[in-house]
């Protein structure tokens, strides 16, 4: 039986009035996207019709989902929302915080040696609160929604950016910052800007060596990293249903690396046979009874450019597998073309290591297509040249392929298996030789490869691919060889040509798993103790951000201008840094070290106004703090891209960071910044980006002013006394300035608890 069945019925229950109401308001045929958006409206039926791109509407979501390096934040913020329990389906997953190094066992054993006091933290907080917790080894956050609570047509949102795998099973998810998913678990109204829509028709089916993840790497390759912006994407067509559940998952993953709100497919029999082989056989009965309500109108696929703000079509038949990189997930070459490309660009054609894992493709069915190439590397006698890594998505995934003989094949080839856990997709990697940072190229499927993603060498070229052509790859060793045309040398020095994979969408005996990891909450958590211990490296209690006193902010400094892309990862690094993610002081010393300052070009390296001399960013921040003297930060386009990960907002808020000014914001992080009481703004002109100077100081001339759809202007004062006003814009609206003016959402969330 699934999880919150009682939950997923009373959501079907409405489904057919509240689209009954979305219809004779909109008065058109709808998107899947649309179906669900308005049927999770926070005030009921449907009374009017919002705006894409441009109506902030209160939702509704029907469970929230966090992982431990975000959950820590989250909870923490929680407890101060004077609240005795969440208000909808709530868990925590322990999947951030797992070294890969040495193989499953000791890299487990070792993280709870060392983060015993963050994991009986959350354990804790979890069952005072209602809140369902998987345990460290349980898996990747995602991988187990998948598998527990996903339901076709649901809304949840989740503190990681990649919450939206979920879309794999017809759900709206979305990633949120752990302020978000305080308002949710507290019981109050989500709000986001209603998407655009972006509608993606798949034909054909997929053949040979192309896989699901090859869908999203062209589709990244086609919209960038910024082209999904504040718009869901939606796929349908006859290709989308010959797709698995877990491949949509794939597909749905990889959304987050093109700004996508989210992505989602329409509800069909691959989803029918995932709820039932995953012991949901409920949910299935529950959803064929909506089951019209659950993909979007016939209508609207049969001309979607009516419908979509923007569609593409993609021929699966005739799609090519690609490998994306490196250092960005948008840059898609075909397979084809690789070593030309390579060669001409001067990338490291050696592979040393290929890894297999991450909520991307960490299933069943990635596990059997890829061990299938392996096999045929043991039975044809070839050796590995590149070192090779795998994380299971799940216990129940790891335990059904170590049943199955999946696990004793990769083994066979000298692989590693590492943890149920998120390892080297987020840095949690103990690799060794990379303090070298030696140029190197490695190939996995993850979804993100910015610079020191994986093991911190910034030298290290990463590329993104499916787990068999990573597997074909890191036999071959080597970034020019095509499994499609090439052949390898065996031990015996025969001409090898792998066949192409095969797979099983599930299998044929069934999951099965001794212990899945979960812990359930205690039924009245109210005697359960949450200590925090005051001398704690790792844990901190927040203290609320001061309100604003409703005067222009002016002397700000320049703490850095972030020159090129600045991803959340540049902001607030993961890697050893996720031990700090519950104590916001130790965190902030990783405060922007990843930036590229425009002045000289160098990372972690600004001068401190107050005295000349050059230091680095988290100290001079702090500097200007007990100096009083608050600061900006000047950024460029896409600011912010990346995880969700709120500390990248919370960090420059505590050092004392007034404001973020740049070309153009990632979504999630714009809202994040909003949420901790601070000033977003993107600058009306973009070549005002220029302007900035290192010694400028800085006033707001009519902040006191600030309403919606008013532009602020700002004083920059150069250092030979002339100024200049650049006008600045900003997306916020009535509540959001009652966040800034509160000094974060959170105080508001409490002093209405308190009222």
């Amino acid at each position: 039986m699934a999880f919150d069945i009682d939950m997923i019925k009373a959501v079907y229950e409405r489904y057919p009035e509240r689209i009954a109401a979305a219809r004779k308001i909109v008065n058109k045929p709808l998107t899947l996207s649309e179906k669900i958006l308005y049927t999770h409206l926070w005030d009921g039926k449907a009374e009017t019709v919002y705006e894409r791109g441009k109506s902030y509407v209160n939702f509704a979501p029907d469970r929230v989902a966090m992982q431990d390096a975000t959950a820590q934040m989250a909870l923490l913020q929680f407890m101060q929302a004077g609240k005795d329990k969440v208000a909808v389906p709530s868990t925590a997953h322990a999947d951030h915080l797992i070294q890969a190094k040495l193989g499953a066992d000791k890299d487990l054993q070792e993280s709870l040696n060392k983060n015993n006091e963050v994991f009986n933290f959350l354990s804790s907080v979890c069952n005072k609160y209602g809140i369902g917790f998987w345990k460290p080894g349980a898996g990747i956050i995602h991988q187990v929604v998948l598998e527990n609570y996903a339901f076709p047509g649901g809304m949840m949102i989740g503190t990681d950016s990649h919450t939206v795998n979920a879309g794999g099973l017809g759900m709206v998810a979305i990633g949120v910052g752990g302020a978000d998913a305080v308002d949710v678990m507290a019981g109050m109204p989500w709000e986001l800007k209603f998407p655009k829509l972006i509608g993606v028709k798949l034909t054909g089916s997929l053949n040979g060596w192309t896989a699901s993840k090859d869908v999203i790497l062209k589709v990244a390759g086609i919209l960038t990293v910024k082209g999904g912006t504040g718009a869901i994407v939606e796929y349908f067509g006859e290709g989308a249903k010959s797709l698995s559940a877990t491949g949509k998952g794939t597909i749905c993953n990889m959304g987050a690396e093109i700004g996508a709100t989210t992505s989602t497919f329409g509800y069909d029999d691959s989803m029918r046979r995932y709820l039932k082989a995953t012991d949901r056989a409920d949910v299935v009965e529950l959803a064929d009874q909506v089951a019209e309500h659950l993909t979007g109108d016939d209508e609207v696929y049969a001309e979607p450019e009516k419908y979509f703000d923007q569609v593409i079509e993609i021929n699966l038949s005739e799609l090519m597998p690609h490998v994306n990189g490196p250092f960005t997930p948008d840059l898609a070459t075909p397979i084809d073309k690789l070593g030309e490309v390579a060669k001409k660009e001067g990338w490291p054609l050696d592979i040393e290591w290929g890894l297999i894992g991450s909520c991307t493709n960490s299933s069943y069915e990635d596990l059997t297509r890829a061990a299938s190439i392996a096999q045929q590397a043991v039975d044809k006698n070839l050796k590995t040249k590149s070192d090779f890594g795998i994380n299971p998505g799940s216990e129940q995934v790891r335990f059904t392929a170590e049943r199955d003989g999946l696990l004793k094949v990769f083994e066979d080839l000298d692989a590693t298996i590492f943890t149920n856990a998120c390892g080297p997709c987020i840095g949690q990697w103990d690799r060794a030789g990379a303090d070298k940072q030696e140029k190197n190229t490695i190939i996995h499927s993850f979804n993100r490869n910015f610079s020191k993603r994986a093991d911190g060498n910034p030298n290290t070229h990463a590329f993104v691919t499916s787990p068999e052509l990573v597997a074909a790859m890191a036999i071959a060793g080597r970034l020019d060889f095509n499994p499609l045309t090439d052949t390898l040398k065996n031990e015996d020095g025969e001409d090898i040509k792998l066949d192409p994979p095969t797979g099983t969408e599930l299998p044929e005996k069934g999951f099965d798993v001794e212990d899945n990891g979960y812990q359930e909450p205690a039924k009245d958590g109210s005697n359960v103790e949450v200590n925090v211990k005051e001398d704690s490296d790792r844990l901190q209690l927040l203290t609320p951000f001061e309100p604003w006193d409703g005067e222009n902010i002016t002397g700000m400094k320049l703490l850095i201008k972030a020159f090129g892309k600045c991803t959340t990862d540049h902001i607030s690094m993961a890697g050893p840094w996720l031990r700090y993610r519950g104590h916001l002081d130790n965190i902030s010393n990783n405060c922007l070290i990843g930036a590229v300052n425009a002045f000289g070009k160098a990372t972690n390296e600004v001068v401190n106004q107050l005295t000349g001399e050059k230091g680095e960013v988290p100290a001079t921040a702090r500097a200007y703090k007990a100096a009083g003297i608050p600061t900006i930060v000047v950024g460029d386009h896409n600011y912010g891209e990346g995880s969700s990960r709120e500390h990248a907002a919370m960090e420059p808020r505590h050092l004392g960071v007034m404001a973020v000014i740049v070309k153009s914001f990632a979504r999630i992080h714009e809202t994040n910044l909003k949420k901790q009481g601070m000033l977003g703004l993107t600058f009306a002109n973009e070549s005002d980006y220029d302007k900035i100077k290192e010694d400028d100081t800085f006033n707001f001339l009519d902040l006191n002013e600030f309403a919606p759809d008013k532009q602020i202007t700002l004083e920059v004062v150069h250092s030979d006394g002339a100024k200049e006003e650049l006008k600045l814009n900003h997306t916020y609206n009535a509540q959001q300035i009652e966040w800034f003016k509160a000094g974060s959402a959170l105080n508001l969330i409490r002093e209405k608890a308190n009222a």
